[in-house]
């Protein structure tokens, strides 16, 4: 972003909490591209050491990790060019390197975004608050200055795969050879799951599992022909629902552009929730660390997750820990509580080990483990996880948010009503009937309401009621 009398850079335009975001050719062209990857190696000492660069199936990314390469490598880092990656397998790739390493994706955004993903050595995050501040400062400094000085002598820039690594390495943390036979449909959204749901789940790089693999949309195309590769919207999730139903499948699976959130639907076409696949993983990975040793394994959730997993996690004798939403948040939170895995409403899954970073393709092996392991159908085993009834998000588009919120406490001050305030307002009735949490959105005029009840027509009366009182 310059201004055309002074050429001063400002890229405050895509630098988030937690990456780099924005339209290409606008908030995002190959010169900022460049100084971000030489800044990246200042800010983190990387002279001398290697830098690990990938990208998604965007058309702008292979130009623009090259960008970032050369920019890394006149700064004195050795790049390794990791060419097309999901962003788990640039997690896996700085935990297993130990090293740092970029990926260029704007995950679900539209096809005339792109960005930029980075992390340290060991997949540790970096956010505002660890580091992307100053690479913004010392990239929009080179910008400005018009040149990338080369006082350093300058690294190698070579070419690496780690496709196959990656899968050997998933399928050593979930056993699927001895599943009943399972047909799975996978809707990657032409986005990179196309790439590692073969390579993971299929035979094209490793030896078959007892799974039928039935793709929707695995060719590679950032313009996203097909639907928009964002899970989270119900309509991107119909052709899957019909697709699972036409073929009579087991499961179907629904990954995101940069594949790193699952969603599952049931064999009904129905989905199963992120906190019942954060139940089901939950289970399985407290029964994997007791079996190792630890008496009572972390599990985290977020606030918004149904309070059934806290439930389920004491009484596989866990230990819930809750959380504020955010997904860069809780890699952190992982690696301070030591926990074994981490759940988020959202369908990011955590996994200490997978470096405390998140991968839907480790949460969807999972999920066909458990369903595999016992015959009964999705749907059945589904209804063990959610045992309450949820309103989904409901977003209302509020000028005065803190004065609807307001609203709400005074109507159920007389009630037998708590209220924390870790994320939003989150009301909890005393006998255990409901919660509901309003938060309201940080970068647009949205309060958002969650509701949890014991039953649908409990769960209807207060999503009604507090609706009113917020819409008044």
């Amino acid at each position: 972003m310059t201004s055309e009398q002074t050429k001063t850079f400002d890229l405050s335009a895509s630098f988030k909490a937690y990456d780099v975001r924005g339209i290409v050719g606008e908030s995002i062209t190959t010169e900022i591209v460049e100084a971000v990857g030489a800044a990246f190696v200042d800010v983190l000492d990387l002279a001398g050491e290697t830098v690990l660069v990938g990208g998604d199936m965007r058309p702008s990314s292979p130009e623009f990790s090259r960008a970032f390469a050369n920019g890394a490598a006149t700064r004195g880092a050795n790049v390794q060019l990791l060419d097309l990656i999901s962003t788990d397998e640039l997690y896996y790739a700085c935990g297993s390197l130990n090293a740092a390493g970029a990926t260029f994706t704007a995950s679900h955004n539209p096809a005339e975004y792109n960005g930029i993903k980075m992390a340290k050595a060991g997949a540790v995050p970096i956010s505002s608050e660890t580091g992307l501040k100053e690479i913004q400062a010392a990239a929009e400094a080179y910008l400005n200055a018009g040149t990338i000085p080369g006082d350093v002598p300058r690294g190698l820039i070579s070419v690496r795969d780690v496709l196959r690594d990656y899968a050997e390495y998933l399928r050593s943390l979930v056993d699927l050879s001895g599943s009943r036979p399972l047909k799975v449909v996978v809707d990657a959204g032409n986005g990179m799951a196309g790439m590692t749901t073969p390579a993971v789940l299929g035979d094209t790089l490793l030896t078959k599992l007892p799974l039928e693999i039935i793709p929707l949309y695995f060719e590679l195309d950032g313009s996203f022909p097909n639907h928009p590769a964002n899970p989270l919207e119900p309509e991107n999730l119909r052709d899957l629902q019909a697709a699972v139903i036409a073929h009579g499948a087991d499961v179907g699976l629904a990954f995101d552009g940069d594949a790193d959130r699952c969603f599952v639907i049931d064999e009904k076409g129905q989905p199963v929730s992120p906190s019942a696949v954060t139940g089901m993983v939950a289970r399985r990975e407290i029964a994997r660390a007791k079996a190792n040793g630890e008496d009572t394994p972390t599990i985290i959730h977020n606030l918004l997750t149904s309070r059934a997993v806290p439930e389920l996690v004491a009484s596989e004798g866990g230990r819930a820990f809750r959380t504020r939403v955010g997904h860069s948040f809780i890699k952190a939170v992982m690696a301070a509580e030591g926990a074994i895995f981490g759940g988020e409403h959202s369908a990011h899954f955590y996994f200490r080990d997978f470096w405390n970073a998140d991968t839907g393709m480790l949460a969807a092996m999972h999920v066909l483990a458990a369903l595999g392991e016992q015959d009964g159908p999705l749907s059945e085993l589904g209804r063990e996880y959610e045992p309450y009834r949820s309103s989904g998000e409901i977003n209302s588009e509020i000028e005065d948010k803190a004065a609807a919120v307001e609203r709400v406490r005074v109507d159920f001050h007389t009630e037998d009503v708590e209220v924390d305030y870790l994320d939003g307002s989150t009301f909890i009735a005393a006998d255990g009937s409901y919660w509901f949490n309003l938060r309201p959105s940080n970068t647009e005029p949205f309060l958002r309401l969650n509701v949890e009840a014991v039953d649908q027509d409990t769960m209807e009366r207060v999503r009604d009621r507090v609706l009113a009182l917020v819409r008044s």
